[in-house]
């Protein structure tokens, strides 16, 4: 195969892991019930100016399955974390004690489980329609090699290669489903 189709094999699997990236941490924000330092991942805080990731203004902590302790490094940031949280709006309400920040996490009710499933498909098939296209970009790349004189049956292979690299990563992405799903309806 020419430099050309590997180029292009190697950016549509880069892109689709890329979108396997994306699709954990959007899922990693559905929280399965038990509280997990992982939950705040997306939370960013203004601190003195820039925008940095909760974890690096704070040590998080979870003693129990239902809560979270957030301990910052700087006792002044309380309130912009408090903020952060709420405005990441991942349904909790953040407390503190002058010290640290508390988070508790509610025990999930069948429906609201039901919802965060729900809301997991829909992830999951975003994440689907991303390899989706991703394949689509690829294909109309190798019909660009194409015209540039390779064969019709090396051009054929790359684009079976391109579909077998779809197939895989969206049975990944199926896999990571099954997971998701399973550890929000454990009670």
């Amino acid at each position: 195969m020419n430099d050309d189709i590997l180029f292009c094999l190697d950016i549509t699997k880069e892109q689709m892991e890329e979108s396997i990236d994306h699709l954990e941490l959007n899922l990693s924000k559905i929280r399965a019930g038990k509280a997990s330092p992982q939950m705040l991942r997306a939370v960013k805080v203004d601190y003195y100016g820039s925008i940095t990731p909760l974890s690096q203004t704070a040590n998080i902590s979870t003693p129990d399955s239902q809560t979270i302790i957030i301990q910052p490094f700087d006792k002044t940031i309380i309130p912009l974390i408090e903020q952060a949280i709420l405005d990441a709006q991942l349904g909790f309400n953040p407390s503190n004690n002058g010290e640290k920040v508390i988070i508790n996490v509610p025990s999930l009710t069948e429906e609201r489980r039901i919802d965060l499933v729900r809301q997991a498909k829909t992830e999951i098939e975003k994440s689907k329609i991303s390899c989706r296209n991703i394949r689509q970009k690829s294909n109309d790349e190798l019909k660009k090699i194409s015209k540039e004189g390779v064969s019709e049956d090396v051009i054929r292979e790359a684009e079976e290669k391109v579909q077998s690299i779809t197939n895989n990563f969206t049975s990944k992405i199926d896999d990571i489903f099954i997971l998701k799903e399973s550890d929000i309806m454990r009670v």
